[in-house]
Order: C-alpha cells, then sequence, then structure tokens
C-alpha cells in the first residue's frame, strides 16, 4: 500500500466529507435505461446516450457514502514536526497512482470515489504512522527523518495493529463498492443496449398496407378525394412515401399508422390513376405493391351551373346555401364542384318564348347546352363539337376564375312554316326581330326541329342542282347554317312566306333585316323550325 504526506490526507478526508448524492440519482447517472415520453413517435426517439461507458473522470457525482463510513478517525499530525516534501516511492507504481490523481478545486469537478481510491489508502496509512509515533522519522530510520516510506521499510517503525485492522476494514470497504459502481454501471450499460437493441429491431421489422382509400379498382373517384395508405405499424421516416401515376402536385401528411395525400388541386375526369407503395429501408412495406382507381365524369349539373354564371344560357343559377358560392379563384373547390356541385335552382330570364324553354332540362343534355358550349368553344377558339370534354372543362374554370363572360348576349331564333311563314328572332330576353321568310319546298324541305348555327359567312356562293337537274351558283349575302345545308341568308324574290327555296331560310334582300339578324347570330345560336314541311 503506498503512502502520501498527513497534508495529502487532510485533503483527501475534507473532499470526503461533501455530502453524498441520492443512490437513485447515481444510478441514472451511470447509464440507467430512461423511457421514452408519453406520446412521442418511435421513429423520432432519439437512443439514449450510453453514460455508463464513460472514463471515471467523467462524473460529477460523488459516491453515494459517506467518507466516515469508510475512513477511521485520524488524528492530525503535529504542527511542530516538519514533512518530508518528497517521499521516495517504494512501489513506483502506486506512487504515480497517487500523484496522478488532483485533489478536486473549487474550479474543478468532484472526482468520484473510485478516482480517489489511491489516495484515499496511502492517506490512512500516513496519518496513522505519524499519530502513533508522534514524531517524524529521518531519512536514514531516525528519528527527525523525512521519509516515512522509508523508515517503514526498514522496520524502523510498525504500524499499530488498530491502524492496520481499520485499513484493511476501509480496504474491503472500498473494494465493495467499487465492485457495486462497476456492476451498476455494466446493469445500466447492458439494459440500454438491450433497449437499444430492441428499438432497432422495431425500427427493421417490415409492416404491410392494411387499407386504402379510394379503394381498389373504385371508379367514378372524385378527383380532388385524398389518398390514403394505411400500415400495420407506424409510418417513420424510413418509410418511402407512395408514388403517383400520373404524378400531380400536393403533399404526403404522416399521422401515426397513416399516410395521406392531399392533391393541389386534383385529377381531371376519367384519370386511371395508379398508386405505388414502395418497399424501402426501416419501417416499411415487406415488398412494393399498387392499387389503382379511376376518376369519374364531370357533372353535367356543374356544366350548366357555370355556363350559367358565365352568361351563355338564359338562366339564372341560386345556390340553395351560401356554401355553393364556390370562390372563383379557389382552383381546387371549383374542381371538386365539378365532381359534386352544390345544390341550387335555375330560373329563365324573363322574355323567351316557350319553344325555349320547354327544351330545358337541368342536369341532361339537351339543346340549350349544346348550343351554349359551342358558343363558349367558339369563343376559347376550342373545335366546335358541342361536347364538354377535358379541354373545354380546363377553360370553362380558367373563365371563371378570370371572370371572362360571354360578350355576344344570348340570340334565339323561331322560324313558323305554319300560315304566312315567318321569321322571329330574340336577344337577351326581348323580341329584337320578326321578318317574312321563304323555306324549302317539297323536293327539297326544310326539316323541323332546333340546331344550332356552326358556320357563318357574310358573303359565299353557294353551288348545287335544281329539283330540274339544272346546276345553280348563287352569291348569297349574311349566311348561318344551322342544319347541314340549311342557312339563314338573305335572298333575292319576288316575295316572302311562304315554300320557295331549297331548304334554307330566305330572308329580304331590302332593308337591314338580313344583316341585323346575322349581327345578332353567333355560332352555337339556337334556331328551332316548326309548322307544317312542304
Amino acid at each position: 500500500m503506498a503512502l502520501i504526506d498527513e497534508g495529502s490526507n487532510q485533503d483527501a478526508v475534507e473532499h470526503e466529507a461533501t455530502a453524498p448524492a441520492d443512490a437513485t440519482q447515481l444510478e441514472e447517472d451511470n447509464g440507467a435505461a430512461r423511457p421514452p415520453q408519453e406520446g412521442a413517435p418511435a421513429a423520432e426517439a432519439a437512443p439514449p446516450v450510453d453514460e455508463a461507458r464513460a472514463g471515471p473522470g467523467d462524473s460529477a457525482q460523488p459516491i453515494p457514502v459517506a467518507a466516515t463510513e469508510v475512513l477511521p478517525v485520524v488524528e492530525p499530525v503535529s504542527e511542530a514536526e516538519p514533512v518530508a516534501a518528497d517521499p521516495p516511492a517504494a512501489d513506483a507504481g502506486a506512487a504515480d497512482a497517487g500523484a496522478a490523481q488532483p485533489i478536486a478545486s473549487a474550479e474543478d469537478p468532484a472526482p468520484t470515489l473510485v478516482d480517489e481510491l489511491p489516495r484515499m489508502l496511502a492517506g490512512i496509512g500516513a496519518g496513522d504512522a505519524g499519530a502513533a509515533g508522534g514524531r517524524t522519522m529521518t531519512a536514514d530510520g531516525g528519528p527527525g527523518g523525512g521519509s516515512r516510506l522509508g523508515n517503514v521499510a526498514s522496520g524502523a517503525r510498525r504500524l499499530s495493529w488498530k491502524v492496520g485492522a481499520a485499513a484493511g476494514a476501509a480496504a474491503v470497504i472500498v473494494i465493495a463498492l467499487v465492485v457495486v459502481v462497476a456492476n451498476s454501471s455494466h446493469s445500466a450499460s447492458s439494459g440500454q443496449a438491450a433497449a437499444h437493441k430492441a428499438q432497432q429491431a422495431e425500427k427493421a421489422k417490415p409492416v404491410s398496407v392494411v387499407s386504402v382509400s379510394p379503394g381498389n379498382g373504385a371508379t367514378g373517384v372524385n378527383g380532388t378525394s385524398p389518398i390514403t395508405v394505411t400500415y400495420s405499424g407506424p409510418v417513420t421516416s424510413g418509410t418511402r412515401m407512395p408514388t403517383l401515376s400520373p404524378n400531380i402536385a400536393g403533399n404526403w401528411q404522416v399521422s401515426r399508422d397513416t399516410a395521406t395525400f392531399t392533391p393541389q388541386v386534383g385529377f381531371t375526369e376519367d384519370t386511371h390513376v395508379t398508386v405505388t407503395i414502395p418497399a424501402s429501408a426501416g419501417t416499411t412495406t415487406a415488398a412494393a405493391t399498387s392499387f389503382s382507381f379511376t376518376t369519374g365524369r364531370y357533372s353535367i349539373l356543374r356544366l350548366d351551373e357555370l355556363l350559367s354564371q358565365l352568361g351563355y344560357i338564359p338562366l339564372t343559377w341560386t345556390p340553395t346555401t351560401s356554401s355553393g358560392y364556390i370562390p372563383v379563384d379557389d382552383a381546387s373547390a371549383q374542381l371538386a364542384a365539378a365532381y359534386d356541385p352544390p345544390s341550387g335552382s335555375f330560373s329563365f330570364e324573363s322574355g323567351y318564348p316557350s319553344l325555349l324553354t320547354n327544351q330545358w332540362s337541368a342536369g341532361s343534355d339537351n339543346e340549350i347546352i349544346d348550343g351554349a358550349v359551342r358558343t363558349f368553344e367558339f369563343d376559347h377558339n376550342l373545335t366546335m363539337d358541342g361536347d364538354a370534354g377535358p379541354r373545354v372543362w380546363a377553360h370553362l374554370l380558367t373563365a371563371i376564375a378570370r371572370g371572362e363572360r360571354n360578350q355576344h348576349g344570348y340570340t334565339y331564333v323561331w322560324v313558323s312554316q305554319a300560315g304566312a311563314e315567318h321569321l322571329d328572332l330574340w336577344h337577351d330576353g326581348r323580341l329584337a326581330i320578326t321578318s317574312p321568310v321563304n323555306t324549302g319546298i317539297a323536293a327539297s324541305p326544310t326539316d323541323d326541329g332546333t340546331f344550332p348555327v356552326y358556320l357563318r359567312y357574310t358573303v359565299t356562293q353557294m353551288v348545287g342542282t335544281n329539283p330540274d337537274g339544272s346546276p345553280y351558283d348563287d352569291t348569297v349575302y349574311w349566311v348561318s347554317y344551322f342544319n347541314g345545308g340549311d342557312a339563314v341568308h338573305a335572298f333575292p324574290r319576288a316575295s316572302y312566306g311562304w315554300y320557295q327555296s331549297l331548304g334554307c331560310v330566305e330572308l329580304p334582300t331590302y332593308g337591314s333585316t338580313a344583316e341585323d339578324v346575322w349581327n345578332l347570330i353567333t355560332y352555337g345560336t339556337l334556331v328551332t323550325v316548326t309548322g307544317p314541311v312542304a
């Protein structure tokens, strides 16, 4: 056992008088595993730090045993007796161990009992030796010498049996404490490692897909609906999000065991969507899987509502509730309404005849909507086929957002073949023009029905064959074709009001009537022909 001088012993005793730490706190500071906070997701909980692996000098907590339980009472050395400054070391290893452990100062963290063990053991022997003799030893073994280690080694002075027993007991107690602390640290480290290993195993465990929405193979899906994938375990940072085909703008959000995609706007009508759920590292699916669905068709009722709002049909639409007023600049809300329109009611503007109003049916195909779509297509440089396909809808939603209303007003033409044949034209709810006309002879009659204007000329050549086989090549003005080769146009005749044409509706060439009719008619304008066919 190495011995040190009484001054070092005094320092050791003062350090040992520090109040012991709580045993529970010691266990925590030596690396005991702490439970994760309740509610914290497994993926975000960082593994506990393995503090038990820290070096002996890293801990700031004293050993939880009072010094008086380890050390016997030490009598102070007489101040009159000089103390050797540099005692020679009989055991170089023990001396080095004592010299390598500095006593804590006010600026240094307090060392642990394990840190101070060599110095304490040396101090115990030194203190008892001084107390027993009451004087110092000379270097050669005589009284007054400065080397205690040399005196003890030479047999000049023996430690009393009380001091030896006390020192032995202290050593046993200290060693036992070291073993306990080491075992505690080892146990904490082992528990911590096991918890970390279990956590890693949980992360690596693959999960499966429990359910998807929309369901696999679903049809008629609202293209703005969220897409949800539910897993058999929590979604973590290691879980790769599904991919969409076709890909659209949007974002995935994770909540425990579900991942939900919310589109920025949505999928258009009749779109086949495939959702692929990839396999990846960490908590993920065992293997890649996929499901698909198909979006529905846009609602004809919503088409009616939009055409009304833009002034392309002579009806006013009023939503049932205030929520039916979809913000014009909210593309996602407008697209959602295209699939699932808000409820409301339509009312005709005053002044139109029953021949027109009777053709109306909300939410179904009818001549009024067909004509309005053609007018809209013409205004937006689209193919005029009367079919409200994806391109028409895209332009409709854009027109709603920009407030691009119909600039032509609404025109309706009625041609009667009964009695004195005539034409009536309504524009924006009022009867604007009435004029006598001629319609087709029996050999080439004008068919009854309602037809949209699809082609217009201010002047053109009409070429064909007369019923008697003779050819004709006529220059005609203010021409609006509405049914095959039948058109409303000006044509010079001696009289008007009966069957004379080859199927066309002939207006007088005198005055401005023909030109006025042409100016109010536009592409998509409905022309209704009634009465007995010649």
